[in-house]
């Protein structure tokens, strides 16, 4: 049984084995969109490790008892589904192909991030029910792992189950292993302006550092609005940005504070070459996105792409 796949190998019709961040990151590798090089350990490893562990039948009591409307019920499950995973042992066959795939990556830092099969429809989002670990090295990249798999059960993935009736469907998680960007600057991106729901005109947030800061709402990002059809720029927003999150010497993350966070993020010319990539992808997907993205050294990379869940 396959349990590691890099991403040239894997299309957007491989949900069910890399999951939703997985297949999408995979497809655009494919359509030749700049992607950080990676591979993804497939649902079927993570089915397998709860197989070999002996501890499906536990998770399954433990749902079983599960009253979502109850918020102590939901995070006495959580603690214990989440300490049956990572007691365990990853098996060694496993480990060994992660380990070798990693150093092929020849990426001290990389990103571990979790990706549900059943992750991003039109009508479901699992964005920020999962855990995703920046910046993790050699040292702690198999218990990140088990840490994304058991974050399949955090309370507020419990909850969303139970929400969208998925509590009796079988959902597997693969996990995306993914060369980290040092990003000086990097954000989120819709193809669609996400309030206006207008098609034409496109929306770009951008600040400093690790783009995780935006999604997780700790920055105010700069903004720009763009008009798709002509590519002109309709509206800048800077904002004042006190702290970014960066790399820290060891692995991990840090808040560092910022002299100049009030500067524009990105020139006008680094818009409408942005703008132009997420058109492209837009193109080739054939539907709105929502894409994270970061640069480096005046290159732009796609860390993920996902259907406008809102719209």
């Amino acid at each position: 049984m396959k349990q590691l796949m890099s991403f040239p190998f894997i299309t957007k019709n491989d949900v069910a084995l890399a999951g939703g961040k997985g297949a999408s990151l995979g497809e655009m590798t494919r359509a030749g969109i700049p992607v950080p090089g990676g591979f993804v350990i497939l649902s079927s490893a993570f089915d397998r490790f709860i197989s070999k562990t002996q501890i499906k039948a536990d998770i399954d009591a433990v749902l079983h008892d599960v009253h979502h409307e109850d918020i102590n019920s939901v995070e006495k499950a959580s603690a214990e589904i989440q300490a049956f995973i990572v007691s365990k042992e990853i098996p060694s066959s496993l480990q060994k192909e992660i380990l070798v795939a990693y150093d092929e990556l020849k990426s001290e830092f990389v990103a571990v991030r979790s990706s549900a099969t059943a992750e991003d429809s039109s009508s479901a989002a699992w964005a920020g029910q999962l855990d995703t670990f920046l910046n993790t090295t050699k040292e702690n990249l198999l218990e990140n792992i088990k840490r994304c798999w058991a974050s399949l059960f955090t309370p507020r993935a419990i909850f969303y189950r139970f929400e969208k009736s998925l509590h009796n469907t079988t959902i597997s998680i693969a996990v995306v292993i993914q060369k980290m960007i040092h990003s000086e600057v990097s954000g989120i991106a819709f193809s669609v302006h996400p309030v206006t729901k207008d098609k034409n005109k496109m929306i770009i947030e951008a600040g400093y550092g690790l783009g995780e800061a935006i999604v997780s709402g700790q920055i105010t990002p700069d903004s720009y609005v763009l008009e798709k059809n002509s590519l002109k720029l309709l509206d800048i927003n800077v904002s004042e940005q006190g702290k970014g999150l960066f790399r820290s010497k060891k692995g991990g993350n840090e808040w560092k504070t910022l002299k100049d966070g009030g500067k524009q993020k990105l020139s006008k010319k680094q818009i409408m070459e942005l703008a132009r990539l997420i058109m492209k992808i837009e193109k080739h997907y054939g539907f709105p996105i929502d894409v994270e993205w970061a640069m480096e050294k005046e290159m732009w990379y796609i860390t993920q792409s996902r259907p406008i869940t809102t719209l």
